[in-house]
C-alpha cells in the first residue's frame, strides 16, 4: 500500500514538474520587440492604470490604434521587475496576468 502510494506520489511530482518547465519553456520563448509609445500615450496609460488597474481593454479604448496586448505588453516591459518583485506578475503576457 505505502509504495504504491509513493508510486503516485513520484508520478504526481513528475507531471508537475513536465507542466511547470512547459509553462517555463513557452513564457521564455516570447521574443517581445520594443513598443514605441509617445508621450502622451504613456501619460493616459499611467492615468488610467492609476484609476482602474490592470483592465488593458478599457485602457486601449482610450488610446486610438493600440491593442490591448500592446498595453499590457508595453506595461510589463516598463514595470515587469517590480511586479515580480510583489507577485503580482503570474504569466507574463498572459491573459490570467493580474
Amino acid at each position: 500500500m505505502y509504495k504504491r502510494r509513493k508510486q503516485q506520489h513520484q508520478q504526481q511530482q513528475q507531471q508537475k514538474a513536465k507542466i511547470s518547465s512547459y509553462d517555463l519553456q513557452e513564457v521564455t520563448s516570447i521574443k517581445w520587440e520594443k513598443i514605441d509609445m509617445t508621450d502622451q500615450e504613456e501619460d493616459i496609460i499611467y492615468r488610467m492604470y492609476r484609476l482602474v488597474g490592470d483592465r488593458w481593454t478599457l485602457i486601449a479604448g482610450r488610446i486610438p490604434g493600440r491593442k490591448p496586448e500592446e498595453i499590457e505588453r508595453f506595461w510589463i516591459m516598463r514595470h515587469g521587475e517590480a511586479l515580480l518583485r510583489r507577485g503580482k506578475l503570474a504569466t507574463i503576457g498572459g491573459e490570467d496576468a493580474n
